[in-house]
């Protein structure tokens, strides 16, 4: 693992692979560049793959404050610079990590070649907030073990098979910075991506999970349904497709990235 200093900010990342362009993988909120590790090393038998810890998280630089999509973005591209990856490139993300993907599309399409989202988190709905800013409030006050229930719709007992796994994805979680995973839930109560996914030209494939209460797959259809050509596909996975279903997620990544020439 490498660190640099980019956008005023520190990140934690790995560049891996030797293959043909480059693809990005951004995590999800509360998750670090190891949420991809049984999916990075299937990729980089044919690419080059980059993965950071976002900011906040892991062992990036933790939030003090107030954390914009902006600056998510922002860290991205800074990032792309630092390491000089001049070409357009493949994201890859999920959750928080998939809003990140699409806005990054969005605003520098002479930066991004293809875009895949898994349960994109591109904001909170009106009937959401209240519980979400409730839980928010929880977490800042008793950290992250006083909402662990939240993982039961993102990781249902369904798809709890492999215990270890589920185990060692549970103690990464809780280990996560209270105040930064706030300072990003914040972040998507005033999150509207609504004319930026208009803008989208670069091909685009969302993900919908079958079993993600989380964001449920009809919120991901109807994402899908504001990008210009963008194709939806339904996975029978949750909201963390990286850890609980890698080689289905693995699958999806690599056929359409080569359908779409990226």
């Amino acid at each position: 693992m490498h660190y640099l200093e980019v956008n005023g900010t520190a990140l934690r990342y790995e560049l891996s692979g030797s293959g043909k362009g480059t693809v990005v993988l951004l995590h999800e909120m509360g998750g670090s560049l190891e949420s991809w590790d049984l999916v990075a090393p299937r990729l980089a038998a044919a690419r080059r793959i980059l993965r950071y810890d976002a900011r906040g998280a892991g062992m990036s630089e933790k939030v003090l404050g107030r954390v914009s999509l902006d600056d998510l973005v922002g860290d991205l591209t800074g990032l792309l610079d630092a390491l000089d990856i001049g070409e357009r490139v493949a994201l890859v993300g999920t959750a928080v990590g998939g809003a990140v993907a699409l806005a990054a599309a969005a605003r520098f399409p002479e930066r991004v070649a293809a875009v895949v989202a898994s349960s994109p988190a591109t904001g909170i709905a009106a009937d959401r907030r209240a519980a979400a800013e409730a839980r928010i409030e929880r977490m800042e006050r008793e950290g992250l073990r006083a909402v662990l229930d939240g993982l039961d719709s993102g990781y249902p007992t369904a798809l709890r098979t492999d215990a270890l796994r589920f185990g060692a994805f549970r103690a990464r979680w809780l280990g996560g910075d209270p105040a930064s995973f706030a300072a990003t839930y914040r972040m998507l109560l005033d999150l509207d991506l609504t004319r930026e996914l208009g803008r989208i030209a670069c091909p685009v494939l969302l993900i919908g999970a079958a079993f993600d209460a989380t964001r449920p797959a009809a919120l991901v259809e109807a994402v899908a349904g504001s990008i210009r050509h963008a194709r939806y596909l339904l996975l029978p996975t949750g909201h963390y497709a990286a850890v609980q279903t890698p080689d289905i997620l693995t699958a999806a990544v690599l056929d359409f990235i080569a359908s779409s020439g990226a």
